[in-house]
């Protein structure tokens, strides 16, 4: 039977939702300074840190941003309409698509992963501390 919490562990939850609200509030004041949207921040770091290959799908967008199909394709369009990501004919399904980032795309990710680090690092956090093993697949 597992132990009923204790003061301490309150603490600790309560202090990493702290932590990981700042984080979350940085990152989105970060995304609308450079001139994007928290979304299509998120879509940029999606496509460039997909394991294997530096391009996503719609529907691996939908899941790994974790909204609906037809909101990924939204989003996409709008990334699209400014010059953050371009479309292509997916090279073994020709009834998909593939998206991948542009220049402007990239340099704008680059900006604004510079900044996040430095903000973790501010925050005593590093992602090289975070063994994302442990998170699984839920």
């Amino acid at each position: 039977m597992n132990r009923e919490p204790t003061k301490e562990d309150y603490q600790e939850l309560a202090e990493f939702r702290y932590r990981l609200r700042k984080f979350l509030h940085f990152s989105e004041t970060a995304a609308l300074q450079v001139g994007i949207t928290p979304s299509q921040h998120q879509l940029l770091l999606a496509i460039a840190g997909y394991p294997h290959r530096n391009w996503m799908t719609p529907t691996e967008i939908a899941e790994r941003l974790l909204v609906r199909h037809h909101s990924a394709l939204g989003l996409i369009q709008r990334c699209e309409k400014i010059g953050l990501v371009r479309r292509f004919s997916h090279p073994t399904d020709k009834r998909s698509i593939g998206i991948e980032l542009t220049k402007k795309g990239q340099d704008i990710l680059c900006q604004l992963t510079l900044l996040h680090q430095a903000e973790l690092k501010k925050l005593g956090i590093t992602h090289r501390y975070l063994d994302l093993d442990e998170f699984g697949d839920s």
